[in-house]
């Protein structure tokens, strides 16, 4: 297979993007988390990222809720992968997907950078609702 259609398979498929990327005005992703946030940009990978959470699946049962092919989906995972966002392991007949959070890992790190993103402390905030609540019912 030539390499262009390597690439253009391998795109981040959005056809805007892969559009843009194709005439020339946009350097190649070379930066890890250039990759990894592109991947994040599509609503449906996201969802799948949300799915394996929770365990390991079947490329069967992520395509599953989605109304779209299984072609799609495969070419969603291999965009996962390709930012190291998921792993692909072939058991038997069937192909597992699995999350590997280093990616994310590292951009969230960068994102906390900037002291925008700072971690929410869930049980702060609860203590804090309750006294704003309370406060508001005397």
């Amino acid at each position: 297979m030539p390499a262009d259609l390597r690439r253009r398979r391998r795109g981040i498929f959005n056809p805007m993007v892969d559009e843009f990327r194709a005439s020339g005005n946009s350097p190649p992703m070379t930066n890890p988390l250039d990759t990894v946030f592109a991947a994040l940009a599509d609503p449906t990978r996201r969802a799948i990222l949300a799915m394996l959470l929770e365990d390991d699946m079947a490329v069967t049962d992520v395509a599953e809720p989605f109304a779209i092919s299984l072609a799609a989906i495969s070419k969603h995972l291999g965009v996962l992968a390709d930012a190291g966002l998921i792993s692909r392991e072939r058991r038997g007949r069937v192909i597992w997907c699995r999350l590997e959070p280093d990616a994310m890992r590292a951009a969230s790190v960068w994102m906390q950078g900037f002291g925008q993103f700072e971690p929410l402390d869930l049980d702060d905030f609860e203590r804090f609702l309750e006294q704003e609540l309370y406060e508001r019912s005397e």
